[in-house]
């Protein structure tokens, strides 16, 4: 779809590495010429693509040493990753995605919002946070409405579990704080269930249940058609010990 090294590459990390859990599920959908437009200009620039073959120099990409850094998994079509950046421009955020539009979509609010603090990068979130994110590395980590996989045999292809927490515990400093939200009842359960289970996380709330919703995160149009369904959005705060 783009010339080498001039936009996101499908799959980035090939082959060289094995079968694993994953923190995507790959979709097609249509670049509009403005997003291919955005992707051209800016890929080169605030683009990165996840192959799991070096390690990131986060103070270079993001042109400043001292800047904390959280990483974004998933963040659709980046209109809630802009906002934030926008509130927040003394933090960097990594946004981790594979749906090109969305990638497409942010880097043109970004340039449009005049945000510094935004990278946008390409692939599985699974392999940079293992492979690619020094120990102590980051000041947070977002999860906003993760696949919740609703059918029972698919339950082991949901991203929050033990597995992953162990991966994520690596790359967050201490006292990071990972914020998940989710409008699935039965997977907000089980997140609550994973995190509070696990030796190196311990919820913000004091009486060890779900927060409320953090005037940081701001409501999605995915988020406010979930709410016209009746369904409740859960918002979890672990701090990384």
């Amino acid at each position: 779809m783009f010339p080498q090294g001039a936009g996101p590459v499908p799959d980035p990390a090939g082959s060289h590495n094995e079968r694993r859990i994953r923190s995507f599920q790959p979709r097609r959908s249509r670049v509009t010429t403005s997003q291919r437009e955005s992707l051209l200009r800016l890929w080169p620039r605030w683009g990165v693509e996840i192959d799991g073959l070096r390690r990131l120099d986060l103070g270079a990409l993001f042109e400043d040493p001292e800047l904390p850094v959280v990483v974004e998994i998933g963040f659709g079509m980046g209109e809630a990753t802009a906002l934030m950046a926008a509130d927040d421009p003394g933090t960097g955020i990594l946004a981790v995605d594979v749906h090109t539009p969305g990638q497409g979509n942010l880097l043109g609010l970004a340039e449009r919002m005049g945000l510094t603090n935004v990278r946008v990068a390409n692939g599985d979130a699974v392999i940079l946070l293992r492979q690619m994110l020094a120990p102590g590395s980051l000041a947070g980590l977002r999860i906003f409405f993760p696949d919740p996989w609703p059918k029972s045999r698919h339950h082991k292809r949901r991203l929050i579990q033990r597995e992953f927490l162990d991966l994520a515990a690596g790359p967050l400093a201490p006292g990071a704080v990972v914020h998940c939200a989710t409008d699935w009842e039965e997977y907000a359960e089980q997140m609550l269930e994973a995190f509070t289970a696990h030796p190196e996380f311990e919820n913000v709330e004091p009486d060890g249940g779900f927060a409320p919703r953090p005037e940081s995160r701001p409501r999605t149009r995915f988020e406010g058609q979930g709410l016209e369904k009746g369904h409740r959005v859960h918002d979890l705060l672990f701090r990384r010990r």
